[in-house]
C-alpha cells in the first residue's frame, strides 16, 4: 500500500502561538483513520493541511504523492474530497441542493455560468440518493436541517471521486437520531473497498463508526498515539489525551467512555 498522506515533522505557528508540534503521520491507501482530542487539540489544523488548505511552517506535507510548496494546490485540492462547517459556511444560502454537490466539480460552492455535462449531473444525483437526500434536489441549502445538510455536504466532498476523503466533526449538531443515521452510512462508506482513504475528526468516542481501522489522538497540537484503532483507543491513552480518568467500554463495534468514578 502506498501513502495517501505523509507528514513528517510538521509544525505550524501562527501569532506566535503553536498549533502543530512536530507532526509525524503516514495514511495508507484502504485506511480509515478516526483523530480525536479536547478542544485546541490542533485536529482542525492537522485536516486543513492534509486537504491542501494549509502549508506548515516547518516540515514536509505529502498529500497525495506531492508535496506541499511544490505542487499548485490549485490541481491537488480536487482530488481531495472535504466536509466541514468552514466550508459549509461558504455555500450561498439559496444554492439548491443539486447545485451544491455539482459545483464540487469545479471546485466552487455557488453555481454561477459554469455548463455541467449530464454525467456529472447524474453522479450527483446518485451521491445525493446514497445519502438520503434525493428528494431534495431542489430545495435551498439553507432550508434543510443541520442533519440533511451534513449529509449533503459528503455527498459534494465525493463528488470528484477523491483519493481522499476527510471529514471535520460531520456528527456536530446532530441529535441522536441524525447522530445515529450518519454513524450508519459513515459505517456502509468505511465498508466499501471502493471508498478512498478516509479520515474523520470528532470529539466524542460515541461517534466512531465501525469499520474504521486507526486512530490518532492529539493533545496540545501532538501527537499522544497513532496506530491501529484497538490499540489507540485504550483507557489509558484516552484519558491521557482528554486530561481525565477515564472508563473505556466497546458494545457491537462502538466505543463510549465515561470518567472514572473517584
Amino acid at each position: 500500500m502506498s501513502d495517501v498522506l505523509e507528514l513528517a515533522g510538521v509544525s505550524l505557528v501562527r501569532s506566535g502561538k503553536t498549533l502543530l508540534n512536530s507532526v509525524d503521520w503516514q495514511v495508507k491507501e484502504g485506511e480509515r483513520w478516526v483523530i480525536m482530542g479536547p478542544n485546541g487539540a490542533g485536529k482542525t489544523t492537522l485536516l486543513q493541511i492534509a486537504g491542501a488548505r494549509l502549508h506548515p511552517t516547518t516540515g514536509v506535507a505529502g498529500i497525495l504523492d506531492e508535496v506541499m510548496g511544490a505542487v499548485d494546490v490549485f490541481d491537488l485540492r480536487p482530488r481531495i474530497g472535504l466536509a466541514s462547517a468552514a466550508l459549509a459556511s461558504q455555500i450561498p444560502e439559496h444554492e439548491t441542493v443539486l447545485n451544491v454537490v455539482v459545483t464540487a466539480s469545479y471546485g466552487v460552492t455557488g453555481r454561477w455560468r459554469e455548463q455541467y455535462e449530464k454525467l456529472d449531473e447524474r453522479r450527483a444525483f446518485r451521491l445525493l440518493h446514497t445519502w438520503g437526500m434525493s428528494t431534495f434536489l431542489n430545495r435551498p441549502f439553507a432550508s434543510l436541517s443541520e442533519g440533511e445538510r451534513k449529509r449533503v455536504q459528503i455527498a459534494r466532498a465525493l463528488m470528484t471521486d477523491p483519493e481522499l476523503l476527510l471529514l471535520d466533526e460531520p456528527a456536530a449538531g446532530l441529535d441522536l437520531a441524525g447522530r445515529e443515521d450518519l454513524i450508519r452510512r459513515l459505517t456502509e462508506l468505511a465498508q466499501d473497498e471502493e471508498a478512498p482513504a478516509t479520515v474523520l475528526v470528532t470529539h466524542h468516542l460515541e461517534e466512531v463508526p465501525p469499520g474504521f481501522t486507526h486512530a490518532m489522538l492529539m493533545r496540545d497540537g501532538g501527537i499522544v498515539a497513532a496506530g491501529p484503532l484497538g490499540d489507540v483507543l485504550t483507557e489509558e491513552h484516552l484519558s491521557e489525551a482528554f486530561g481525565l480518568p477515564l472508563k473505556v467500554s466497546r458494545a457491537d463495534g462502538r466505543y463510549s467512555a465515561v470518567a472514572r468514578s473517584a
